[in-house]
């Protein structure tokens, strides 16, 4: 016996079979489980963080505000702008980087939305 698993299989078919038939497909899986791993690492949450206070922050900021160093910065950015969850820009030499509607959406999910309103817990 194991106290994860049923000792009697007793599916409730009709609202096994609703919930399967509303399950994202694996390719929609595939793409939200990528998102989630974005935001796994702790720095890339930070910065995503970060630009939950500012509109646009470029490279620079954002090492600076993470203390981090801004080669670093930039591969997180490319990480969190290729799962989608920030956008950018060129401004003349400058690189600025603003969260997506997803990425705010996923940050929110995965800290609350205190965070990101601004106001710390």
């Amino acid at each position: 016996m194991s106290e994860d698993r049923c000792d009697l299989l007793c599916i409730d078919a009709p609202a096994a079979e609703g919930i399967r038939d509303r399950l994202p497909g694996l390719r929609a899986a595939d793409k939200a489980a990528e998102r989630a791993r974005a935001l796994s690492d702790p720095t890339r949450l930070t910065l995503a963080v970060a630009l939950t206070r500012a509109e646009e922050l470029c490279v620079c900021d954002l090492a600076w505000i993470s203390s981090r160093p801004q080669n670093l910065i930039s591969h997180h950015m490319r990480s969190l702008k290729s799962a989608g969850l920030v956008e950018s820009r060129r401004n003349g030499k400058m690189v600025m980087y603003g969260l997506s509607d997803e990425g705010r959406r996923l940050v929110s999910a995965v800290l609350g939305d205190a965070v990101v309103e601004g106001v710390s817990r």
